[in-house]
């Protein structure tokens, strides 16, 4: 082992345990806190006496505090934070610690990485292509997780996209009925949950915000920033327009909703369009060998014959 992989190694093992340093001393705040917080509670009769909040550590809590030191440290811009969160929402991950335990996710999945590309690649390698690959390894780890959160936020949105048109013909049927907005949304939310779950989860969550918000506009709007699907921007401008100008709600949807069913309709006669340019190549592969064979074989094994004649 040359100086150069003992100075990698030794910077990998500095900068981990400087960052696992920092999450610890933050842990021990937070905990700090919670615990000074319980005994609060138990003093007013909230909690049980003898059971303070966050006696237990958790691996999950710890990786999601190595997180919050990182974003708390100012190394992440807050563009880049914003962009992250608004990843996870999308995706559907909108715990409180999401951010955290994703971000300090990649961090020891980097270090991971790095330490078993160190220690599992042969020495004989040259120098220079052994930390390459283990700098390699490293970022992979930081890459990896972006790749799977965006993939997870496609599928999730697809599957939106998939139960909007029916979540918009029952709430027609809802307006017709004489339900208000709020009411429409709640009923829609639980009628279609077997169906469309993730349509049922972001109904659910906006029919609650309007609830205690004020301006129910605001939380239609919302529903399309958390999502960032356009088929939602506009279901929640229309039903924000319906609200603040009082136009009749039912011939809004179900304007909307043909109008998204033909898009469906318009996208799914283009994916069959490609279909032929797709099949080219296969059939040119597997298919037309296997013809020529059935073809041609008898020809040939009695060309094979007359030959040994």
């Amino acid at each position: 082992m040359n100086n150069n992989s003992l100075l990698l190694l030794a910077g990998t093992v500095l900068s981990t345990v400087m960052v696992c340093g920092a999450a610890m001393l933050l842990y021990r705040q937070c905990f700090r806190e919670e615990a000074f917080a319980a005994r609060v509670a138990t003093a007013r009769g909230a909690v049980e006496p003898g059971r303070p909040a966050g006696e237990n550590i958790s691996p999950v809590r710890l990786i999601a505090t190595l997180g919050l030191a990182i974003v708390r440290s100012g190394l992440l811009s807050e563009r880049t934070l914003n962009d992250l969160r608004q990843t996870l929402i999308a995706s559907g991950f909108r715990a409180e610690n999401a951010l955290g335990l994703f971000i300090g996710g990649k961090l020891l999945l980097a270090a991971a990485l790095a330490a078993l590309a160190f220690f599992a690649l042969p020495t004989s390698i040259a120098p220079m292509m052994r930390n390459l690959l283990v700098g390699g390894a490293g970022v992979a780890g930081l890459l990896v997780p972006d790749y799977l959160a965006r993939n997870l936020r496609k599928a999730y949105c697809k599957k939106l996209e998939r139960g909007v048109p029916d979540a918009l013909d029952l709430m027609v049927v809802c307006a017709q009925a004489g339900l208000s907005m709020q009411p429409t949304i709640a009923r829609v939310a639980e009628e279609i949950r077997p169906a469309h779950a993730e349509v049922a989860k972001e109904l659910a969550l906006t029919a609650s915000e309007m609830q205690v918000m004020v301006d129910s506009r605001t939380a239609l709007l919302r529903l399309g920033e958390r999502t960032g699907l356009e088929s939602l921007h506009r279901l929640t401008a229309t039903l924000a327009q319906s609200i603040q100008y009082g136009t009749p709600l039912s011939d809004a949807m179900r304007a909307l909703a043909a109008e998204m069913r033909q898009e469906m309709l318009t996208a799914f006669e283009e994916r069959a369009a490609r279909l032929p340019v797709f099949l080219t190549m296969p059939m040119v592969l597997f298919i037309l060998p296997c013809v020529m064979m059935v073809v041609g074989g008898p020809a040939v094994i009695q060309l094979f014959r007359v030959m040994s004649h």
